[in-house]
């Protein structure tokens, strides 16, 4: 039987950043390991910081309910730039 603090440190991304301290790089962090996309963690931390959060999560739950996507990460970039551009409509 394992002990619970070795499968946790199994299941994390080696290189998941250490040092976060604020709400929206928790969130940042969430969006690219949901997307599975864990090469531009700065990225989606930059976008949790500044972006609207609304805009995020439906961009976030079109990627998840669009299924055979090869690229989740390029999927909800162009979702998000299509909810923008209707925003500001």
């Amino acid at each position: 039987m394992k002990k619970l603090s070795k499968i946790l440190d199994e299941t994390k991304h080696k290189d998941r950043p250490k040092n976060l301290s604020k709400e929206f790089q928790h969130f940042g962090v969430y969006l690219a390991e949901s997307l599975d996309d864990t090469k531009h963690y700065s990225l989606y931390i930059k976008l949790a910081k500044e972006v609207d959060r609304t805009l995020l999560e439906q961009a976030l739950n079109f990627v998840k309910g669009f299924e055979g996507a090869k690229d989740k990460g390029r999927v909800f970039m162009w979702k998000l730039k299509e909810l923008k551009m209707q925003n500001e409509k």
